[in-house]
């Protein structure tokens, strides 16, 4: 198979070029690092060309890539074709020309150690000749400590004559060491991942926002390792720029992890650039909470819902990979050899978004008939509404005796629920019944096309007399969550729509702020654990309704259950 010199050979003469190709004839022993002849080879026609040479030599010793670099720059070609396997070594060595003059050893520059580290390649090795003598650096990885210091090591010898080394059984001992310390790995780390949060700088609480993104992680069953926050203006391309997307990169590596969690929704261009830039799994913020209302599904039309949402945010990623094909297709250009596999599937997907949207427009219709009987029965509703997580259905179930889930993870519940107001203590009317209704909680930066998907069951918020807005007394960013979920209300045109301001959790905060909270809210404090205020709660929704509905409404003339 012929084999070619790659990277910066613009401007080369043919004597150069062959000069290169002439080095794909060199054959090492196994044993050899590097001879000193194909070392002043390499050297000699670098100086020549005052460009950085770089050679890949396979573990038997065969020269399988040449190419050409700038006089400081070097660029690996893609390895993709070279066996890899988890824990392994890419049996491939960098021996590089070192052209600097600042130091009196070869030097190895940073983006060559991330080149180790991101490749896994058995090592690499910078060669500088001054007269007869050659001098060498090299580094390779090694077995990391508990902590995960000291990943790479490096040696330096000022004469190449002088390197003792058998780089066949070297290679062999240290490829058994790194695998016997990949089966020392605590096993809990095996699929866990790295948050990174780009924030504008006057963006004022990113670690509350990567701290929620955290949560979302945890809900979703994914093992945190670490977290990364960098202040600057999102990078078009790679959100978060070249060099910073390689540092993430190699702390993955360092980490064990095999995916990497963004704190923002990122744009189709930027997440295949992310992609292409790594092996590992990228996903979004968005792609995280669409993965949380997939587990938590429970109900048919709930799963319709998510499915639809998926497909919607998913569409434009699968167009993304190659929409220069689609152009291919149907008409001139397009006759004989059909739809390619790509077209095929952003075909179905949108045969399926839209079946999908059909059979939801079918339950919006269902779920009219339903509000319907009960507008006939002029029967009022109060919607339990709030950020995701504070005890909505907590709440839920203690005014209602129900049973609904309740979990302290974020999007516990999903599928609406709905159920007769029971008695407290103070008793009332049979005839002044309200229906209360757990809805799905809010979140910053809920993704369009879940809310799209959902709107069958928002819709109910528009159908209620009363918003029973809940608050956690024990997050400190509660006035920030508070604005969060009406910021949500004011986009759906629910902001007229009469609220009560509710502090749960008050059981896990200082009483004395918890007043203070209240008065400053105008709230009503209740822990829906200990039951604290839960009658006094019930109290204060019949009569704001009471307030609001009409007056013909059966048994609310009186206001009975008062007494």
């Amino acid at each position: 198979m012929a084999r070619h010199v790659t990277g910066n050979i613009s401007g080369l003469a043919p004597s150069e070029h062959k000069k290169l190709e002439r080095l794909f004839g060199r054959k090492l022993e196994q044993d050899e690092l590097v001879s000193l002849d194909l070392a002043r080879e390499i050297y000699r026609v670098a100086h020549e060309l005052k460009r950085r040479i770089g050679v890949l030599i396979s573990r038997e010793g065969r020269i399988v890539e040449v190419f050409v670099g700038t006089k400081t720059l070097l660029y690996l070609p893609d390895l993709g074709r070279y066996r890899l396997g988890a824990g392994r070594l890419r049996r491939l060595r960098l021996l590089f020309s070192d052209l600097s003059t600042d130091s009196e050893l070869p030097h190895i520059p940073s983006d060559i150690y991330a080149d180790l580290e991101k490749l896994r390649l058995d090592l690499v090795a910078s060669i500088r000749v001054e007269g007869n003598r050659c001098a060498i650096t090299y580094a390779h990885l090694i077995p990391a400590d508990p902590r995960g210091k000291d990943f790479v090591k490096t040696e330096s010898v000022k004469d190449l004559g002088l390197l003792g080394l058998d780089f066949g059984e070297f290679m062999s001992e240290l490829e058994g060491e790194l695998a016997r310390s990949e089966r020392r790995q605590n096993v809990s780390e095996v699929g866990g991942a790295l948050l990174v949060g780009v924030y504008e700088k006057s963006f004022d609480d990113p670690e509350g926002s990567i701290a929620e993104l955290a949560e979302l992680a945890r809900t979703a069953g994914v093992t945190v390792l670490d977290r990364m926050i960098q202040r600057r203006t999102p990078d078009p391309k790679t959100l978060l720029g070249k060099g910073k997307l390689q540092e993430v990169v190699l702390h993955c590596l360092r980490l064990g992890a095999d995916m990497i969690i963004f704190d923002t929704e990122l744009k189709p261009s930027q997440w295949r650039a992310i992609t292409n830039a790594t092996d590992l799994k990228v996903i979004d913020r968005s792609m995280l909470i669409l993965d949380i209302f997939a587990q938590r599904a429970s109900s048919s039309d709930g799963r319709l819902q998510v499915e639809l949402a998926q497909l919607k945010y998913n569409l434009p990623r699968l167009v993304e990979k190659d929409a220069g094909l689609s152009r291919l297709t149907g008409g001139i250009g397009g006759r004989g050899p059909g739809e390619t596999k790509l077209e095929v599937g952003r075909r179905r997907t949108r045969d399926r978004i839209s079946e999908l949207e059909k059979r939801i427009d079918q339950l919006g219709k269902q779920r009219e008939l339903k509000r319907g009987r009960r507008v006939e029965s002029k029967t009022p509703m109060a919607c339990i509404i709030g950020y995701t997580n504070v005890g909505k259905s907590t709440i839920f179930n203690a005014l209602t005796k129900s049973q609904v889930i309740a979990e302290n993870k974020l999007f516990a519940t999903l599928d609406p629920a709905q159920r007769r107001l029971v008695p407290g203590e103070e008793g009332y009317s049979p005839g002044c019944e309200i229906i209360l209704s757990d809805t799905v909680g809010f979140i910053r930066n809920l993704p369009n096309e879940l809310r799209a998907a959902f709107r069958a069951t928002l819709e109910e918020l528009r159908f209620a007399s009363l918003l029973v807005h809940v608050l956690d007394a024990s997050d400190s960013r509660i006035r920030a969550r508070k604005q969060a979920v009406e910021n949500v209300l004011q986009e759906m045109n629910l902001g007229g729509v009469p609220q009560l301001i509710v502090i749960n959790k008050c059981d896990q905060s200082d009483s004395n702020e918890v007043d203070l909270l209240a008065k400053e809210l105008n709230a009503l404090p209740v822990s829906a654990i200990t039951g604290a205020g839960l009658d006094k709660l019930r109290t204060e929704i019949r009569l704001r309704i009471a307030q609001l509905v009409p007056r013909e409404a059966p048994g609310w003339e009186s206001r009975s259950y008062l007494r």
